[in-house]
């Protein structure tokens, strides 16, 4: 039988920290991705804090400090002065740049409240007035309408057909690579497609003709070697012959952007959902809250960055006022 863990008991860590993970994953249904992330984050305060109490010596490698041996007594003396130190810490120690450091606060706020209102560990919460850095917005980086042509028409090779029905999926549907990756064949019904989204959310997607093109021609492909193929149900298939991993899709994409003379340090599967997002809102007169259902996202305010990215549109509403000829 499989079993999908979420979280599998680290002995390296403290047993609240394990606890903690067990948590995110079986109560508040959180991915493994975003699992990953908090323990990254909790196990490098764990080493700040034995690091800055003097529990070691400081010329210690901070990557082989042990953790495991902190208890509940541990936890109780840690002071909102303790966090506010964490996180000089990993700007001026660990080049943590706003994104970085918020995503800590937000790791620490939601651990203290674990321990404080679910596992009774605290009397009080230190991490209450713990405040987010200041994070500036940023425009989504995207590829133009050109550009997306330019990389479609670079796809060549033995795996050509599977390797444009990937990029097609991604300029045109605007999903993550993990939902990508994920894609199973059994989800495909006619123009939609469900995926598992952040957090185990499902979510549908819906197919325009470009995308159901390129998946019927990949199929095709696909299943004239389908009795070698380990996972059926999988639409992407490595050379292995089992579905296809994040990191070969990164590959993948730095070597048509290369070939397509785009930049692939800016360029990842990433920026290709924003790609998508951008042009549907730029062209496919989207409005905002329908573009963050078809993206998944759970606030808004994430969405929002698509709204600035158009400055030809502003300048043309401007243009249409009635009022803006000069002699009236």
């Amino acid at each position: 039988m499989h079993y999908d863990l979420n979280h599998i008991y680290d002995p390296d860590i403290p047993e609240c920290l394990n606890d903690f993970l067990n948590y995110l994953g079986t109560i508040r249904g959180k991915s493994k991705n975003t699992i990953d992330g908090y323990k990254v984050d909790l196990i490098m305060f764990f080493r700040f804090l034995k690091l800055y109490r003097g529990r070691v010596a400081n010329n210690q490698d901070f990557e082989t400090i042990q953790i495991n041996d902190i208890d509940d007594n541990f936890i109780k003396r840690i002071k909102l002065s303790d966090l506010f130190a964490f996180i000089s810490f990993a700007e001026n120690y660990r080049s943590n740049g706003s994104y970085a450091r918020a995503r800590k606060v937000a790791t620490l706020k939601s651990f203290f409240k674990y321990l404080h209102g679910k596992a009774k560990i605290i009397d009080e919460n230190p991490a209450l007035e713990l405040e987010s850095p200041k994070i500036s917005k940023r425009n989504p980086i995207y590829l133009t309408l050109e550009e997306s042509k330019a990389l479609l028409n670079s796809i060549d090779g033995k795996y050509r057909e599977r390797d444009y029905c990937i990029i097609t999926l991604f300029l045109n549907c605007g999903l993550r690579l993990s939902e990508l990756c994920g894609i199973d064949i059994s989800r495909i019904k006619e123009d939609t497609l469900t995926v598992i989204g952040k957090g185990n959310k499902e979510r549908t997607v819906y197919l325009n003709s470009a995308c159901m093109k390129a998946i019927r021609n990949y199929l095709m492909v696909r299943n004239q070697d389908y009795d070698k193929i380990k996972d059926k149900d999988a639409l992407f298939i490595s050379k292995n012959n089992v579905r296809i991993n994040k990191r070969s899709v990164e590959l993948m994409l730095k070597k048509y952007l290369e070939k397509a003379d785009l930049d692939t340090d800016k360029y990842t599967p990433h920026k290709l959902r924003h790609t998508a997002a951008t042009l549907m809102y730029k062209y496919g007169n989207v409005d905002i809250r329908s573009l963050q259902k078809i993206l998944g996202h759970e606030n808004v305010s994430t969405t929002q960055i698509y709204t600035h990215v158009d400055d030809e549109k502003l300048r043309e509403a401007v243009r249409s006022n009635p009022l803006s000829e000069e002699d009236i």
